[in-house]
């Protein structure tokens, strides 16, 4: 089976701060790997280093067997990118927008207007085709964002918080998007802070904490790591990135300063 995405003892540093500090971790065909860390624990620097944004201090990054630096074009041809951070030109209406997209992938603009139809109408965003995207919500702003970085059927998506700010049914449509992107041969790797999304959807995890990995495996293999049978992925994290004994004595301050109201 040839893997996805390797990722090999990678090293970023800013300055004196070891952002990324020897991470290592693959992505194979047909699953969703979630990654998962704190605040400040490597993810988006990590996520960066293998779009090639940022060049990395030492280590390397397969994508398909490219090295993201060396041959961007060719991994970012296999690449959609759905941000943390909505990066939209808001001076274009969705059509202007999809249209550009479209035309520096090089794709077929008839097939691409049919396949971006029948994404707008199941996100329910149809209506807003030939609107500012400067007057979108920032949900109907997000569906745009995903639906860019689908348009061209990349065979790796990098999805970082990709369902913030939607309404629960178009969340549902996304997520049923995902496996059916996966059960087609696609792969995933899925970035975010809501332990629920990736309990339900992730194939694999992998935690990273400090720039390092901590822990990886199923969400079974999580538990039985923290010794911890029955627990949600939510209570596995803490415990794996050793932050369960600060929270719990957090809420219990919390608790005693409520009892004395």
């Amino acid at each position: 089976m040839k893997v996805v995405l390797v990722v090999n003892n990678l090293k970023k540093y800013f300055g004196s701060v070891k952002a990324v500090d020897g991470l290592s971790f693959n992505v194979k065909p047909g699953e969703i790997y979630g990654l998962l860390g704190p605040n400040g624990a490597g993810k988006s620097t990590t996520i960066k280093s293998i779009l090639g944004l940022l060049e990395i201090n030492s280590g390397s990054i397969s994508v398909f067997g490219d090295d993201p630096i060396r041959t961007p074009t060719k991994v970012k041809k296999n690449i959609g990118y759905v941000p943390e951070e909505l990066s939209l030109y808001e001076s274009m209406t969705v059509a202007e927008l999809l249209n550009f997209v479209a035309s520096l992938r090089g794709l077929n603009p008839q097939i691409t207007s049919l396949d971006a139809e029948e994404l707008l109408k199941s996100l329910n965003a149809k209506k807003y085709y030939d609107s500012l995207i400067a007057s979108l919500s920032q949900g109907n702003k997000q569906k745009i964002q995903i639906i860019c970085a689908l348009l061209h059927k990349p065979k790796l998506l990098i999805l970082d918080e990709p369902l913030s700010g939607l309404d629960a049914r178009s969340s549902a449509i996304l997520k049923e998007l995902f496996r059916i992107h996966i059960e087609n041969g696609g792969s995933i790797l899925f970035s975010t802070h809501i332990m629920e999304q990736a309990q339900v959807l992730c194939t694999r995890i992998g935690i990273i904490n400090q720039g390092k990995l901590v822990a990886e495996g199923t969400f079974e293999e999580l538990q039985d790591l923290a010794q911890s049978a029955g627990a949600t992925l939510e209570e596995v994290f803490l415990k794996l990135t050793d932050q369960d004994e600060v929270t719990n004595g957090i809420i219990a301050n919390l608790k005693r300063l409520e009892g004395k109201t």
